[in-house]
């Protein structure tokens, strides 16, 4: 099975974060021998009772690779901080998440990127110069990135679609799920599913 996949299943622990994820990968020296390891070795690796007692539970239950497979069929790609395409400005920050799960393409073009985001109570003042604010960027070489929300955020997507520029959602939730539900439904993001990136 692919390496990645136990990051994954790492990765659904809740109380697992890239502190603790580098500690088991420095005593263990791979996710999947981590994985492997009994309850006594993994709490040598400084993980507590009550985190080493969720990850049995989720070992117990969860079929790894089948979900692996499962999250191959959707398309959905998994970067770790081993891979070149893991986002190099999310590698800057002090605590960077050990697995990205995407859909779509990271490019070069990322690199000029900026964050567009605010209230889902939108006005009419706000949608107008959201939508102009974005248009300048896009058209200036920008790639917008946003949440995937009800509000600014949909309306900075749906400006950078509309321009037939890239745009990139940062989702809450995974991408298999996307919330708001009705998102999945926009016109103008079906018809163009390839410049949208979901992270």
């Amino acid at each position: 099975m692919d390496e990645r996949a136990y990051w994954i299943g790492f990765n659904r622990v809740k109380g697992i974060g890239a502190v603790r994820f580098q500690s088991l990968l420095d005593h263990c020296g791979d996710a999947e021998s981590a994985w492997n390891s009994s309850t006594e070795e993994l709490s040598q690796a400084r993980l507590s009772e009550k985190i080493l007692d969720r990850f049995n539970e989720l070992k117990s239950t969860l079929d790894l690779e089948k979900y692996w497979d499962s999250i191959q069929k959707q398309g959905i790609r998994v970067l770790t901080w081993k891979d070149s395409e893991y986002p190099s400005h999310l590698k800057e920050i002090e605590q960077p998440p050990p697995v990205r799960s995407i859909r779509g393409d990271i490019t070069v073009e990322n690199n000029w990127a900026v964050a567009i985001v605010g209230t889902r109570q939108v006005t009419a003042y706000g949608r107008q110069v959201t939508d102009e604010l974005t248009s300048a960027l896009v058209h200036n070489g920008v790639t917008v990135i946003s949440g995937l929300a009800r509000g600014i955020d949909a309306v900075a997507h749906n400006a950078a679609l509309k321009a037939g520029r890239r745009t990139l959602a940062v989702l809450g939730s995974s991408v298999d799920r996307i919330y708001p539900p009705e998102h999945l439904h926009v016109p103008c993001w079906k018809r163009r599913m390839s410049s949208k990136l979901w992270i």
